[in-house]
């Protein structure tokens, strides 16, 4: 399983270190990551995998606890729609 982690929001300290333990206690691998501070808003990418095939919908619901407690919008999306959009 290989998805995408987007996280958007108001720089503060702790978004990162959040993020990417929520993803350890998931079972999520942080592939590759890039982040940046565009004026005084956070952004950040992050490509996840696991061994194991995850629910989408459990995912998402982890990540929405997440968003609300850093004040922060946090999506994931399977990598599948990515590569599905750049072969049409």
């Amino acid at each position: 399983m290989k998805a995408i982690v987007t996280v958007v929001g108001k720089d503060k300290a702790g978004i990162v270190a959040g993020v990417s333990a929520k993803c350890a206690d998931l079972g999520l691998n942080i592939d590759d990551i890039s982040q940046t501070v565009l004026d005084e808003y956070f952004t950040m990418m992050a490509v996840v995998s696991s061994a194991d095939k995850k629910d989408f919908a459990v995912l998402r619901h982890e990540f929405d606890d997440l968003s609300e407690a850093l004040h922060v919008k946090i999506n994931i999306q399977s990598s599948a729609i990515f590569e599905a959009m750049h072969n049409l």
